[in-house]
């Protein structure tokens, strides 16, 4: 009979209502929950067909889906390693259960939010055992990324709190004027020196001692120095020689005219305005100023007056904290002030995400349903930016659920009251025979 049809259509619906409920309840409950991804409940009808002209109700199912592609808001923080995305991609991370085991690769998981800090173990996670993956970087800070379609590349990001890291000295710029006067006939006023420390490969503090010897002429003035630099790490070796000379014209008195190559030392580049000399722990390049220009050893007057000293490196200091730029480079930051590139945080895209299985945490796992995953450096392709001092709300809409409450208390009843009715008319068929 299709009153019972009836029946068995109201239950459908009882069960098809109950499950949309507890979806609702998963939402309301998660609406605190950064990084929540809300779950939609769909109804689809169930066509049991008609025979001999009697319709026959086939009753509802639903399916569950949770909707990972919508992002909730962001909100700020005042921790530099609360990490969201700022558009579309996800975030890479593990379990530190599965690092522990050390059982090849950790699983990758993914998320658009995590409130990430050092552990005791020296890993970037979060307080649920979540740990960030990244791409590791060689000494320059250059990635040594692995294939865009697998994660194989990825490494738990960690940091070494109690190592100690110095930054040698690769480059510096020096300005200094030299006095005129020294280089005329007669002049008496003879060698000018100067020391710049720099940092070795170790971060110990060493110095380039910068001699500056006059050529006197025996009539007139010769307008040339002679550079002779040495290097306190190699025993005070000559590590350069150069020959400077200044113009003493109306247009350019005082600039360099030219820069002469000595017994020691790399060749001057006339385009750069700078030197390499190369000390025991390696090449440093000496920024000494452009041909014509006064941006780097002037001579002009009769005084000797270091102008201009700026190099990089520094000696061996702490790790003070760490920091992740929108491209996704993880810069550790020290207390002399020196910094280091140590990953990159790629993001993942994939065509369906909402197709990735769901797993504790907000966090999701790729299958064949999302399509193949892809990493993308941050900002490039179809992937956003990555957020510090940002996390992502849930995206649960608190006032919108609540009226899907309603509804779905209001077809609950109906469907209850369809079944109460079923019931009465089968009572009415068995009361024919009364």
């Amino acid at each position: 009979m299709t009153i019972s049809s009836s029946l068995y259509a109201g239950v459908s619906g009882l069960g098809a209502n109950a499950s949309r409920l507890a979806s609702i309840s998963d939402n309301i409950a998660n609406s605190s929950t950064a990084g929540y991804k809300r779950v939609q409940t769909d109804f689809h009808s169930i066509v049991a067909g008609s025979s001999g002209g009697a319709y026959s109700a086939g009753g509802v199912r639903t399916t569950n889906v949770r909707l990972v592609d919508q992002r909730g808001p962001l909100v700020t923080t005042d921790n530099p390693t609360d990490l969201a995305v700022r558009g579309s991609g996800f975030l890479p991370v593990t379990t530190l259960s599965e690092i522990a085991a050390g059982n090849g690769a950790p699983t990758m998981r993914l998320t658009t939010a995590g409130a990430f800090s050092m552990n005791s173990d020296g890993y970037l996670a979060t307080e649920s055992g979540l740990a960030l993956l990244g791409w590791p970087t060689d000494a320059a800070g250059n990635t040594l990324a692995g294939a865009v379609d697998s994660s194989d590349g990825l490494e738990p990001v960690y940091l070494n709190k109690n190592q100690l890291v110095g930054e040698p000295t690769t480059s510096m710029q020096i300005g200094a004027n030299l006095p005129a006067t020294a280089t005329e006939a007669g002049a008496t006023s003879g060698v000018e020196s100067l020391s710049i420390e720099y940092f070795d490969n170790l971060g110990s503090s060493e110095n380039l001692d910068i001699e500056f010897t006059p050529t006197v002429p025996a009539t007139g003035k010769s307008n040339t120095w002679t550079m002779t630099i040495t290097d306190t790490a190699s025993g005070g070796a000559v590590v350069g020689e150069y020959t400077l000379e200044f113009d003493d014209s109306r247009t350019d008195g005082g600039n360099l005219a030219s820069v002469t190559l000595g017994s020691a030392g790399g060749a001057y580049d006339s385009s750069t305005g700078s030197v390499i000399v190369d000390v025991d722990g390696g090449p440093i390049e000496i920024n000494i100023g452009l041909i014509g220009e006064n941006d780097g050893f002037t001579q002009v007057s009769d005084t000797f007056a270091p102008a201009t000293i700026t190099k990089d490196g520094a000696t061996a200091g702490n790790l003070l904290g760490v920091d992740v730029d929108t491209s996704g480079f993880v810069r550790a930051n020290y207390s002399t002030g020196a910094s280091r590139i140590l990953y990159k945080i790629p993001l993942v895209d994939m065509p369906n995400p909402n197709g990735m299985v769901s797993m504790d945490y907000q966090t999701f796992l790729p299958s064949a349903d999302s399509g193949a995953f892809f990493l993308w450096n941050a900002g490039d392709g179809p992937t956003g930016e990555i957020a510090g001092f940002t996390r992502e709300e849930s995206s649960t809409d608190v006032a919108g659920e609540l009226t899907n409450m309603i509804q779905t208390q209001r077809a609950y009843s109906s469907n209850a009251k369809v079944i109460q009715t079923v019931d009465e008319m089968l009572q009415e068929t068995t009361n024919i025979k009364r």
